[in-house]
């Protein structure tokens, strides 16, 4: 069951979606909780633009982690940060919940302007997955939103915006909340808080994403 609650705040656009994942406490595909700031792989008239994952944290691992802006030929990254919690629910059983999430601010894809597309902005975001024995549950929020037009009073999961220049021709697609649930459903759960796929219109290839996180049900 999705929960979808958003609010407008005067010209920024502010979302919260939820998601919960009923199932048994089996263990997943996904690792038991990881987020990061965002990442990029595109090419753009022979030039290769790379951003690896920027401040990645793990519950089994670097539970936390910083990213200065990092700025590439059409795309920049702000700052952002990241944490990947384990606490104990109940020692006597040994009962645990974690929580994997990332947040930033002032992201800009400037690739496509030259193209006769959007600037696309970010204000700020943030992405969070939690897992407990019972299931997972992951929830995103975003705001200042520039570029971005015709979007939803209230921006569902999955939500595909088209990005078009000026003669409607669609040189990308941008994902809000881009979930992805295991197959068959053990109880994990990952989400993209944004996801932006060039098109073969726009002559550029590849994709960047913005605040990623995945976590597990506990044991």
């Amino acid at each position: 069951m999705k929960q979808i609650r958003a609010r407008r705040v005067g010209a920024v656009t502010a979302a919260l979606v939820l998601g919960l994942v009923a199932a048994p406490p089996a263990w997943a595909a996904n690792p038991a909780g990881v987020a990061s700031v965002g990442s990029a792989a595109f090419t753009k008239a022979g030039t290769q633009v790379s951003v690896a994952p920027l401040a990645p944290c793990a519950v089994d691992g670097t539970t936390s982690a910083t990213s200065e802006p990092a700025v590439r030929t059409g795309v920049r990254f702000g700052a952002g940060t990241s944490t990947c919690t384990r606490a104990v629910v109940d020692e006597a059983s040994g009962t645990t919940t974690t929580t994997s999430e990332a947040e930033g601010a002032d992201f800009e894809l400037s690739a496509l302007v030259s193209l006769g597309g959007p600037r696309l902005r970010v204000g700020k975001w943030k992405v969070t997955c939690t897992g407990t024995e019972s299931g997972t549950s992951a929830a995103w929020s975003i705001g200042g939103l520039r570029g971005f037009p015709g979007l939803p009073e209230q921006i569902p999961a999955n939500h595909v915006h088209e990005v078009k220049k000026g003669d409607g021709t669609v040189l990308a697609t941008a994902t809000f909340g881009e979930t992805t649930l295991p197959e068959p459903n053990d109880g994990g759960i990952a989400m993209n808080l944004l996801h932006i796929r060039f098109t073969p219109a726009s002559t550029v290839s590849g994709e960047v994403v913005l605040g990623a996180t995945a976590c597990s049900p506990t044991p």
